[in-house]
C-alpha cells in the first residue's frame, strides 16, 4: 500500500512548514541563535498564513507575503527585526522548492529594508591590555580563560568559533589556525605570540582535566567537555570584574576590538575582511567609521589649513556618532 503525502496530515500547510522545521533543526547549517530566531519567525508567520484562512503552500503568493511584512511593520517592529523575517522567510521558500513544495511566491521577491545600525562598541588598547596583562596564577580555569579571551582577540573569532576549536586546529609552529565560521566555512587565521604562549601553557592543563581520550576540544570545562557559547560569555565578564575594568564586556566585543585595533594600524581593509571571515566587504567597512573623532583631531594637528572652529568640529563628530550602522558578526 503506498504510504500518504507527509502533506495529507492536518492541512497541508502544517505539513509543509513541520517538514521545514525538521530540516531547519537536523540539517541546516546555521549559527544556534538565528536557527532558534527562524523557528520563531515561521511559527509567526504559519499564524498570521492561518489568520488569512491559508491551508495550503499554493495559496501563498508574493503578494500575500508584503502584506504579511506590512503587518509586521503596523505591528511596531523595527527594521532589523522585519529583514530577519524576510531572511527567514527566504530560507522556508527555498527549503520548499528544493523539496518540491508547489508555492507560487518567489524568494527573490522579498526585499529586506535596511536595518537600524549603530557603530559596535570595540574596547580601547588600555582595556584590552588591562584584561590580558595580569600577573600569572596557578587557578587553571582562569589560565584557560586567558588563553581563550587573548585567541579571540589575537585572531578576531566569533565566540562559537573559539569553542569549536580543536586542538589540532593551531599550528604552534606556524601560527596559524585553522576556523570554521558560518555556513561551515573554514579559513586559516593568524595567531599572536602573547595567544600562542598562553595556548602553552593551557595545553598541559587540559591534559589533566581531559576524561575521555578522543574528546579533541581544545577548551575543556571540569568535567572534560567542550566548553559552551555561554560558558564563555560568563568566564568574560567574570574576568573583567576581577580586573575592575568597570564594564561588562561580551566576546564579540573583543572581535569588535581586533577589527578595530588592527585596521587603525595598517589600514588593510581586505586583510581584515579576510580574517574576520566576512563574505562582503561592506559588512568590514563598518570599522573605517569608528575612530572619526581622532581622525579629526590629527587632521585639525597636521593640516596647514586645518583649524576648525570648535563649534563646527563638536558638531561633527556629533552627527558621526549618531550614525547607525550595522553591527558585523
Amino acid at each position: 500500500m503506498e504510504e500518504p503525502s507527509p502533506l495529507s496530515s492536518q492541512t497541508a500547510l502544517h505539513a509543509a512548514f513541520e517538514c521545514a522545521r525538521a530540516w531547519l533543526t537536523e540539517s541546516a547549517t546555521l549559527a544556534p541563535k538565528t536557527q532558534a530566531a527562524y523557528l520563531g519567525d515561521w511559527q509567526q508567520l504559519q499564524s498570521h498564513l492561518h489568520d488569512q484562512d491559508v491551508i495550503k503552500p499554493d495559496q501563498i503568493d508574493d503578494r500575500r507575503l508584503r502584506g504579511y511584512l506590512a503587518h509586521c511593520r503596523e505591528s511596531g517592529l523595527d527594521n532589523r527585526s522585519i529583514a530577519r523575517k524576510s531572511s527567514a522567510t527566504r530560507w522556508l521558500l527555498r527549503y520548499w522548492q528544493k523539496i518540491h513544495i508547489a508555492c507560487p511566491a518567489s524568494p527573490d521577491a522579498l526585499k529586506s529594508p535596511k536595518a537600524a545600525k549603530k557603530l559596535p562598541d570595540a574596547p580601547a588598547i588600555e582595556t584590552m591590555n588591562q584584561l590580558l596583562d595580569q600577573p600569572m596564577v596557578e587557578d587553571e580555569l582562569l589560565i584557560r580563560d586567558r588563553c581563550m579571551f587573548e585567541l579571540i582577540y589575537s585572531s578576531g573569532l566569533r565566540v562559537a568559533e573559539l569553542v569549536r576549536l580543536d586542538v589540532h586546529d593551531i599550528d604552534r609552529s606556524e601560527g596559524i589556525a585553522r576556523v570554521t565560521g558560518k555556513r561551515e566555512k573554514t579559513r586559516l587565521v593568524p595567531v599572536g605570540g602573547k595567544a600562542l604562549d598562553r595556548v602553552a601553557l593551557w595545553l598541559p592543563i587540559r591534559k589533566t582535566l581531559l576524561k575521555d581520550t578522543t574528546e579533541p576540544a581544545l577548551f575543556l570545562n571540569r568535567r572534560g567537555q567542550r566548553l559552551t557559547i555561554r560558558s564563555v560569555q560568563m568566564r568574560l565578564n567574570r574576568l573583567a570584574q576581577q580586573t575592575h575594568l568597570g564594564q561588562t564586556l561580551h566576546p564579540h566585543q573583543l572581535r569588535h576590538a581586533f577589527a578595530t585595533h588592527v585596521l587603525e594600524s595598517s589600514g588593510d581593509l581586505r586583510a581584515v575582511q579576510e580574517m574576520l571571515g566576512h563574505e562582503s566587504l561592506s559588512t568590514t567597512q563598518i570599522y573605517t567609521h569608528l575612530d572619526f573623532q581622532r581622525l579629526a583631531q590629527v587632521y585639525e594637528s597636521a593640516h596647514p589649513r586645518a583649524h576648525i572652529k570648535k563649534q563646527v568640529k563638536s558638531t561633527i563628530v556629533s552627527e558621526q556618532n549618531e550614525r547607525k550602522i550595522e553591527i558585523p558578526d
